[in-house]
């Protein structure tokens, strides 16, 4: 590839559908290439069932009635990789060194297999050793003493359980710090901001059913495909009922064009697929304020000129007020006025439950329209049609994921999703809400149980009286935070639960010169990553249990809870031994971390 190409990539139109015998294939070759197909055969059986476990990939929640396979391609990767058959063992770490290790690709690394000892970096021999979980514990705590908690991070990736996360932040606090930068502060952190400023919810508002009770669907910077595939089956049963999908993304994602439904023999056999958006409009990248402001521009003129053909049928005259210049909201109107529709807003809706709409109505009166489409990348007659599908619709969902909230504007970009959404009063009510789509699996949970660096969002005063210890009260380094304090030196001390905080981050050679000043670093992980062979002067290697291992305990199999993109968390006992324990009797839970000494 020339270097012309690199900084010009060619983007065309996707040739085939989501879905079919690809993914099929895939899920296969997974199971096959890490030695478990049998297992995890069985185990993909109970995923996302009421009597098995939370999917390890996605947040997407499990529904009431759950199909026969109730597991996405990415899933079955995801259950595969955890319960691998493949070892990286002590006989691999005494085989390399890290800085030979540093020469790999991410997908080696992980490809190595589960973790089964606790490891300490050698600088003599640039390698990881086998250390004893009690030597381990011992210095780690001595190492935490020695800094002040102001300096200290705890990172904690949403593949953490509910009880190991509420255990992780009680750690934390009870050490002293509330450097508590998660998983979540890179994905929908502008959604814990803009939801409660605007409708009192830092999650959403909808839940599943929605799907079943809307009649539109307004479908904002999201991959389906990619990051929530189940969410497939739902869009592909909306539009089954005639539902009208409208979608604003800069690219022409396949999962939201075509969708072929693996688990319908009709489409398998014959390749005929869904067609999923029934507008799709490629917003320049960046430019989302801009398009849901035309469209909320169109609804407020339309609204403005039916008004008007309102009054001028008092007069006497019957007819919309006719502005060549305005042809596109005059049509809309029109349209309006022909269905027998007085208002295109819901005005009874924004009296009583909305604040500020006159200075949003003038706002959005005010943009020209020729900026609006420089900006967005659409045309007017794209983000009047638009407006007009909304119009016609009682019920719209609207969905949303990271391309808008991990933005420098992704607080305002909520604020107008919802902004589009009082405007019809399409919240609290079935079919009618905002679901901000999560990333990966319990992401959300992290925040509910105390993972926030953020004093005011956690329960203090209960921590305090449940555990008799005064709970540091001072505001915490958020993961951008985090990263200038590691950038800059002032970090000394990163435990990780989880993840792979280097390449999960921007500036990654910048944040790894950073990384190599940390005085400790500490990972607690199931699998070898890009974070763990760049290390602290002092580092450590803990691994532990995945969430779909059993964690047997005194009290017998512990039970693991998740929570969902919609807010619903569901709990169970994990229903596959802990393979990891057949090279390594030791192996912790997550849950089984470093105590101060």
């Amino acid at each position: 590839m020339s270097a012309r190409s690199k900084n010009h990539p060619k983007i065309g139109k996707g040739s085939h559908a989501a879905g079919g015998w690809g993914a099929a294939r895939s899920t296969g070759e997974i199971l096959l290439r890490e030695h478990v197909p049998r297992s995890g055969s069985s185990l993909l059986a109970h995923q996302n069932k009421a009597d098995g476990y939370m999917c390890v990939s996605c947040a997407w929640a499990k529904p009431a009635k759950p199909h026969p396979m109730e597991f996405c391609e990415n899933g079955a990767k995801a259950t595969a990789w955890e319960i691998t058959s493949r070892r990286a063992d002590r006989t691999f770490f005494a085989a390399h060194t890290l800085q030979e290790l540093e020469e790999w690709s991410d997908h080696d690394l992980e490809e190595q297999g589960r973790l089964t000892h606790p490891m300490r970096w050698n600088s003599e021999t640039d390698k990881y050793e086998p250390v004893s979980w009690e030597e381990a514990f011992t210095e780690i705590g001595r190492e935490l003493r020695g800094i002040a908690p102001q300096k200290v991070n705890f990172y904690t990736s949403g593949r953490a359980s509910l009880e190991t996360a509420y255990m992780y932040q009680l750690f934390a606090r009870i050490f002293g710090s509330n450097n508590l930068p998660d998983s979540s502060n890179m994905c929908h952190e502008s959604s814990s901001v803009a939801l409660p400023e605007s409708i009192g919810s830092s999650v959403g508002t909808a839940i599943l059913s929605d799907f079943e009770n809307c009649d539109c669907i307004f479908y904002m910077a999201q991959n389906v495909n990619t990051s929530s595939p189940r969410m497939l089956h739902d869009l592909q049963d909306a539009v089954d009922r005639g539902v009208k999908i409208v979608t604003f993304n800069p690219l022409r994602e396949p999962g939201l064009e075509h969708f072929i439904n693996p688990q319908m023999p009709s489409q398998m056999l014959t390749g005929r697929s869904t067609p999923i958006s029934s507008e799709y409009y490629q917003v320049r990248n960046g430019g989302d304020i801009a398009a849901l402001f035309g469209v909320s521009k169109a609804l407020i003129e339309a609204d403005d000129a039916l008004k008007a053909y309102g009054m001028s049928k008092v007069a006497g005259t019957d007819a919309v007020p006719k502005d060549p210049s305005n042809a596109a909201t005059v049509a809309f109107a029109a349209s309006m006025a022909a269905a027998d529709r007085r208002h295109v807003l819901d005005h009874d809706f924004i009296q009583t439950h909305t604040a500020g709409f006159e200075e949003f109505a003038d706002a959005a009166r005010g943009h020209d329209w020729a900026e609006l489409e420089r900006v967005s990348g659409l045309t007017r007659e794209q983000m009047t049609q638009a407006a007009h599908t909304y119009a016609k619709a009682e019920a719209v969902l609207m969905i949303y994921g990271m391309g808008l909230t991990q933005h420098v504007l992704g607080v305002q970009n909520v604020h107008m999703v919802v902004n589009l959404a009082l405007l019809r009063g399409n919240i609290g009510k079935p079919g009618a809400n905002i679901c901000a789509v999560r990333g990966h699996s319990n992401v959300q949970g992290q925040r509910t149980v105390g993972i926030t660096e953020k004093p005011g969002l956690a329960p203090l005063d209960k921590l305090s009286e449940l555990y008799r210890f005064d709970p540091p009260t001072w505001e915490g380094r958020s993961t951008v935070d985090t990263c200038k304090a590691i950038m800059q030196g002032e970090a000394k001390a990163f435990v990780s639960l989880g993840g792979n905080f280097l390449r999960a981050v921007p500036e990654t050679e910048a944040m790894e010169a950073g990384w190599r000043k940390l005085r400790l670093s500490v990972q607690i992980a199931t699998k070898l990553n890009r974070s763990h062979v760049i290390h602290g002067e002092i580092a450590y290697l803990l691994p532990c249990l995945g969430r779909l291992e059993i964690d047997e305990q005194a009290s017998g199999p512990q039970a693991v809870s998740i929570e969902s993109s919609w807010r619903i968390s569901t709990d169970r006992a994990a229903g596959q031994s802990p393979r990891a324990r057949n090279s390594c009797r030791s192996l912790r839970s997550s849950p089984a971390l470093p105590r101060q000494r």
